[in-house]
């Protein structure tokens, strides 16, 4: 063994000066002024800081891409300039090995192990191709290009750019490794069931929240317009929601439910429809629409097909047990949850990156939110499921959303039969600097402090003071204790068939 190693620079170096000979030999021409170039615009990062400038300006996987690739990048320039150049000295090669008009001016001074510009190309293309396999095959060429220029330039010894390309190789991985790749939403699927045809909306009662966020005056004329044997009954601020719901839900000839209103509107309808074995129809009439968006009904021509051809599907609805006032004398409530409950700065982040996002985009108005929420923010001591936490977050959702980080969008199944529960925590030293690093690197879903589970029942507790809990948008302080629990395909809404 002793032996072996002995003789290995010996060997590593005639292998060196084989290949050098080999490339020595090769007849000059423009591609000698090509390779010249090629190097010299990969001096310092500038080719791959560039390509990567340009894959930014489009969003979704193309930017992440860049970023990887950026990121990767800056990883193996940072082992291989601060590292093993230091630790593995050695001399490049001199001009009687090359012809001297193939040398790059002027000739590096560093040490020629390992190659830098080999290890940033392999580095960029590979990250970028773990994220866009199309993308990093069609900047291979080109990072083989970088890699094979260092020798054609008299710059690096064949052994230098095959260790700096592996460098490279191993950064992106580890790369990838500490930023994993946001893996693909799941397909659509829900579970039809047969609901009753609407045609004209016949035998369908629709409930209109005038406080909903999209309501104006000509919005039950509108409904009116396309469904025009419903009845409407639009729901005054001073009048009572539930009640006001379940009246119109009572109405002789009434075979499916309708409303239009908020997220916590439309629980308050599901609650009823469920009591009432009735379909639900969801109209896109608040906000933000997340439950109409989920099952299909975004816009109102989908609820409209949805409902005369008597398309449906099954959904699971979260029971919220509450308890909240004071331990002597506690009162005790039953709600409907289709969507989401949360406790802790979440709403607040809600809050901000919605007032940004028309400004920034959703992507950087989440980030600036989560600093500026998290910075003035303390975190909240729970109990949850028998276990002390202190949180930062504490967010469910009534099935599994996507992403899995701290800025869920999509749900594609709405009968999965579980709650996905979150929690970003505070147990951890240097809490507060470790999730603003998670935030600014993009890496919260693969955070310590983040902690992704599921399950069919949930209970949380306040630990100091009492807390304060949002359900489907709706805040409500005071609480003691909250269980939540899932009823299984208890409800059924329109939706247009795929």
């Amino acid at each position: 063994m002793r032996s072996m190693l002995r003789k290995a620079p010996g060997r590593l170096a005639r292998f060196d000066r084989k290949l050098v000979r080999a490339v020595s030999a090769l007849p000059g021409g423009g591609h000698d002024e090509f390779f010249r170039q090629l190097s010299a615009a990969a001096n310092k990062g500038k080719l791959w800081f560039g390509i990567a400038a340009v894959m930014a300006l489009f969003p979704g996987r193309t930017r992440r891409a860049a970023l990887h690739g950026v990121l990767a990048q800056g990883v193996a320039s940072g082992i291989t300039n601060l590292g093993f150049k230091t630790l593995l000295p050695r001399a490049r090669p001199l001009p009687e090995h090359l012809p001297a008009f193939r040398f790059v001016h002027p000739q590096p001074t560093s040490s020629s192990m390992p190659s830098g510009h080999s290890a940033s190309a392999v580095a960029f293309a590979l990250g970028v191709g773990l994220v866009r396999p199309a993308l990093g095959a069609a900047l291979a060429p080109v990072a083989a290009g970088v890699a094979y220029s260092r020798v054609h330039t008299g710059a690096h010894w064949p052994s230098d750019v095959l260790f700096g390309s592996a460098i490279g190789a191993g950064a992106a991985l580890a790369a990838r490794k500490w930023w994993p790749v946001r893996p693909p939403f799941p397909e659509t699927r829900r579970t039809p069931v047969k609901a009753a045809e609407l045609p004209q909306g016949r035998g369908l009662g629709i409930a209109v929240n005038t406080l909903g966020g999209s309501y104006s005056t000509e919005t039950a004329a509108a409904l009116q317009n396309v469904f025009p044997e419903a009845y409407i009954k639009e729901i005054g601020q001073n009048e009572d929601v539930a009640a006001e719901i379940t009246a119109v839900a009572s109405r002789p000839g009434i075979v499916a439910l309708g409303i239009w209103g908020g997220d916590g509107t439309i629980g308050t309808a599901a609650a009823v429809a469920v009591e009432r074995s009735l379909p639900l129809l969801v109209l896109p009439g608040g906000t933000l629409n997340h439950f109409a968006r989920d099952a299909g009904t975004p816009a109102l021509e989908d609820a409209v097909k949805a409902a005369t051809r008597g398309e449906a599907a099954a959904a699971d609805v979260g029971q919220v047990a509450v308890e909240r006032g004071l331990s002597d004398s506690p009162e005790r409530l039953q709600l409907s949850m289709l969507n989401t409950a949360s406790i802790g700065l979440y709403p607040n982040l809600v809050r901000r990156r919605e007032h940004l996002q028309p400004a920034l985009g959703k992507p950087l108005a989440g980030v600036v939110a989560m600093f500026r929420t998290f910075a003035a923010g303390t975190p909240t001591t729970l109990i949850v499921d028998g276990v002390r936490h202190k949180l930062w977050i504490l967010y469910i959702g009534r099935g599994r959303y996507y992403p899995r980080d701290h800025a869920p969008i999509v749900r594609p199944v709405l009968d999965d039969g579980v709650f996905d529960l979150r929690m970003i925590t505070a147990d951890e030293s240097f809490a507060r600097l470790r999730l603003l690093w998670a935030v600014l690197t993009g890496t919260v879903a693969s955070s310590r402090i983040t902690h992704l589970s599921e399950s069919s029942r949930i209970r949380v507790e306040a630990a100091d003071t009492n807390l304060v809990m949002a359900v489907d948008g709706e805040v409500m302080p005071a609480v003691r204790a909250v269980e939540f629990s899932v009823q299984p395909a208890v409800l059924t809404y329109y939706s247009p068939a795929p």
